[in-house]
């Protein structure tokens, strides 16, 4: 059986006092970081779930509050890991340059360093699988930022397949990608419209019965969704909530 834990479910900003997003996604024969936000070091010591847990880290876009991490988590791994086994980066095209740029910008240069364990990047693109271990995963673009290179995820888990949004405003094909899927965890970072590039709650209640998948879970939710979490007639994530697949 597979779980998922939901390490940081809040927006760019730390809406509500929780974490950036990450999702752990832990199968028997494996497990893979799903984005990487700023407080995900935190989160997975305040869960208790060990970096070697790690086999791979699957990013869906570049902005900060969903890749910020890896840079500290790359270090973290080498100097108090000790790890020896190997980590994959998978992501949107240029997912190295991105992620080497980054750990520069901050100080934290990958470069002239004596890794203890093989690091590897992989470029994935729309509507290619991908094998991940435990997890067959298929990109789609999103409608988002576009510098970002914005992708959602479709992830098959043995029988079972989540859908992830990423960062997301709406777009006529979503319903589509959902279809079928056990779980669909979608971004809803507003209440009300008001911004092309994210969702909000009244488009998603409008259209939550043309998904057509087993659940719907609700996350990086910003200020006003964070204070309605749990009184939504969608069901809504919080920091470390734990779903069985």
């Amino acid at each position: 059986m597979s779980e998922i834990v939901f390490i940081g479910t809040s927006d760019a900003f730390g809406a509500g006092g929780r974490r950036q997003s990450a999702i752990f996604v832990r199968a028997p024969s494996g497990g893979i970081l799903l984005d990487c936000g700023a407080t995900t070091l935190s989160g997975l010591q305040a869960l208790e779930i060990e970096r070697d847990e790690i086999d791979t880290i699957l990013l869906s876009h570049f902005h900060g509050d969903h890749f910020g991490g890896v840079p500290s988590l790359l270090l973290a791994a080498l100097y108090e890991d000790r790890r020896r086994t190997p980590l994959r980066i998978a992501g949107p095209p240029g997912v190295e340059a991105r992620v080497r740029g980054l750990s520069e910008a901050m100080g934290f240069s990958l470069e002239d360093r004596d890794w203890s364990f093989s690091l590897s990047f992989e470029e994935f693109r729309a509507e290619q699988a991908l094998e991940l271990g435990p997890v067959r995963a298929m990109p789609f673009e999103t409608h988002h930022s576009p510098e970002s290179v914005p992708h959602g995820l479709s992830l098959e888990l043995g029988s079972r397949r989540v859908v992830y949004s990423g960062d997301t405003g709406w777009f006529d094909a979503l319903p589509a990608r959902v279809a079928g899927a056990d779980l669909f965890v979608s971004e809803c970072t507003y209440a009300l419209p008001g911004f092309e590039y994210h969702l909000n709650y009244e488009l998603l209640l409008e259209h939550v019965h043309g998904f057509d998948c087993g659940r719907v879970l609700l996350t990086h939710l910003g200020a006003e969704m964070a204070h309605r979490r749990g009184r939504c007639e969608i069901e809504t994530a919080d920091d470390g909530l734990r779903l069985k697949l």
